[in-house]
């Protein structure tokens, strides 16, 4: 790649920059006893007012329903989800959040600060703000999903 074609050296970095922050989140996830995508899911279970169905958080999450399921059995049986019936509809199965579940959520979030603090380190407070700004512009922007 040149330096004619910023947008592919824009890419490239961006991408580059994900990777090592999935192998830095990665690292502090481990201790933590969960991976990153359990991780995505109880975060996103914590995210509802009320128990989400697997089928809500499928679309959430932009997976297909299997992988819900397979998240789900590997949560519950470390004891941080359970499956609960619905109350208006027994054929309808939503995922609980149990106090296992919150405490992990907890030490989740320092992992994840701590990661991210590592990956932050080189820039100064104006330039955590700034990078702040341009992602959340970034993410504003018209999707181009292939």
């Amino acid at each position: 790649m040149t330096v004619s074609d910023p947008s592919g050296q824009l890419a490239e970095q961006l991408l580059r920059l994900t990777r090592r922050l999935h192998r830095a989140q990665k690292r502090y996830l481990d201790p933590v006893g969960i991976t990153p995508a359990q991780s995505r899911l109880l975060r996103t279970v914590a995210q509802y007012d009320e128990p989400p169905r697997m089928a809500d958080l499928a679309q959430r999450l932009e997976v297909v329903p299997r992988a819900v399921t397979t998240l789900v059995d590997a949560l519950e049986a470390n004891g941080s989800v359970r499956r609960a019936p619905d109350p208006t509809n027994r054929r309808v199965i939503r995922i609980e959040l149990t106090e296992e579940g919150r405490a992990t959520l907890r030490e989740l979030r320092e992992a994840r600060r701590a990661a991210v603090e590592d990956i932050l380190a080189p820039l100064s407070a104006e330039q955590r703000e700034t990078l702040g700004s341009l992602l959340t512009e970034l993410m504003r922007g018209p999707d181009h999903r292939c």
